[in-house]
């Protein structure tokens, strides 16, 4: 149920997220959804790839800091109150969002939300409990 997810320190400075683009460009690895948070000197890549592997691979080769970050993938739909719903019933089981991301899927009926929560395995429990659909990570890797 837990997805995998590649977390990149970059230097803020010009270019170096092209850098990131280009490795994975080159190694063929897809990027299925990015967050980027900064700082005034580094920001926090964080992707989900077609190829986490690989991707950590030719990244680690190139010299960038690398980790895995296990995240959850949840499926809610794309209307108003969607998320409100899920981060509701979170926030009544005590379990902390550390951050997410989100996208809207090709069929715009639904959209895919990632989290980071403080307790993964709760929060899974959780959005069980409560029917809401979680993506395995094969699923999302190739989407």
């Amino acid at each position: 149920m837990k997805v995998n997810q590649l977390s990149i320190f970059l230097e803020n400075r010009a270019g170096r997220l092209a850098e990131v683009t280009r490795i994975l460009s080159e190694a063929k690895v897809n990027i299925r959804a990015l967050s980027l948070a900064d700082t005034s000197d580094f920001g926090i890549l964080r992707l989900i790839v077609s190829d986490f592997d690989k991707a950590k691979e030719k990244l680690k080769e190139e010299g960038f800091t690398v980790g895995r970050t296990s995240v959850v993938a949840v499926e809610v739909s794309d209307d108003p109150g969607g998320l409100h719903n899920i981060l509701s019933m979170l926030q009544d089981a005590g379990i902390n969002v550390e951050y997410m991301y989100a996208f809207v899927q090709q069929s715009g009926d639904s959209a895919v939300l990632i989290f980071r929560f403080d307790r993964t395995e709760q929060g899974i429990e959780i959005l069980q409990k409560n029917n809401i659909t979680i993506i395995p990570g094969a699923e999302l890797y190739g989407m």
